[in-house]
């Protein structure tokens, strides 16, 4: 029996790295030769979830940082006891005597610190030198976010297993009568472009909107507000396409929710996208508003090329999963002991 320690407080806050730490937690509590123990923090979220053995602390991630990635004198442990694992979330690297693994979503705010705020960017430089000179293994989300972090940083290549992520299983084709009811609720157009917004110039959107004048365009965060994770797979069922031609991505789970969801998706020929998308989605060059209008014209127009497109997603959806995702992941704390 191995006994695991995991930081799960992205759970405080919205996003991939949320979906990772809450599906991946669930499924490692699942394997009977793991016993995991949970650590979290934050000012304002209390935890809510199904998890058991979670250690709790009312203290903002600041006092965390502050504790576990400069001063740096009191170990983990102290917090929830003995264990021979800990896997790291992305903001605090504390020490331990046991085995460290910590897992890479993205590189934003390092390799562009123009996307991020100068506090969350000099954060981020701070914890990888502590991983570069701390860590067991590295997991990292995908062979691009890999590729990233041996540029930057002084971590070896064997001390980096990429183990990609997945859909949350609640995205899945919705009834008819429930998409209508959620276009209503929001106010949403019949046929839509849909494009997901972002800190920066990340998600391309003025290309985004050039490319998309003959057709409604929603953007997710912008003319809609965020909807909530529940409403999600609503949202993208109502849609006609997800056009998503970021110019960064550590792995673009959008890709896989919209494919799940049973709509084309349209997104760049760079970074983790084409490990994502696979033969399943339509390639663009994001630096094209050229490019981008005519794929999303034969998309949107032609109907052969969806139900082709849409096939092929849900192929492509189905290649991962959250249970392979633990599968690898218990390897990666097996072979480190």
């Amino acid at each position: 029996m191995i006994k695991v320690g995991m930081d799960i407080s992205q759970l405080a806050h919205k996003g991939g790295v949320a979906v990772y730490t809450k599906n991946l937690a669930g499924q490692l509590s699942k394997l009977s030769d793991l016993e995991m123990v949970f650590f979290y923090s934050s000012l304002r979220q209390p935890y809510h979830g199904s998890l058991k053995k979670v250690s709790k602390y009312k203290l903002p991630p600041t006092f965390f940082e502050l504790l576990f990635n400069r001063w740096r004198n009191i170990n983990v442990e102290k917090f929830i006891g003995a264990i021979d694992v800990f896997h790291s979330s992305d903001w605090t690297q504390p020490p331990s005597i046991a085995k460290k693994v910590t897992t890479y979503h993205d590189l934003v705010p390092l390799i562009h610190p123009e996307w991020s705020h100068p506090k969350i960017v000099s954060v981020h430089k701070r914890r990888l030198k502590l991983v570069a000179k701390e860590i067991d293994m590295v997991i990292a989300v995908s062979k691009a976010t890999k590729n990233d972090l041996m540029k930057i940083s002084k971590i070896p290549e064997e001390k980096i297993t990429v183990i990609y992520e997945a859909a949350d299983s609640s995205f899945k084709p919705q009834s008819e009568q429930l998409i209508e009811e959620f276009k209503k609720r929001i106010n949403l157009p019949d046929d839509f472009v849909l494009a997901i917004g972002g800190v920066g110039e990340r998600r391309n959107l003025a290309r985004v909107r050039q490319a998309s004048k003959k057709y409604n365009l929603v953007v997710a965060g912008e003319n809609i507000p965020w909807v909530s994770f529940e409403d999600l797979p609503l949202l993208y069922s109502s849609a006609k396409v997800l056009l998503y031609p970021s110019f960064y991505e550590g792995f673009g789970l959008p890709i896989l929710e919209a494919m799940s969801c049973g709509i084309p998706v349209i997104t760049s020929s760079v970074s983790a996208m084409p490990e994502v998308g696979g033969e399943a989605a339509e390639y663009v060059n994001p630096e094209s508003v050229v490019d981008i209008e005519n794929k999303l014209k034969l998309v949107m127009e032609d109907q052969k090329k969806r139900e082709v497109m849409i096939k092929k997603g849900f192929e492509q959806a189905k290649i991962f999963s959250w249970e392979k995702c633990a599968t690898e992941t218990y390897e990666v704390y097996h072979n480190l002991l």
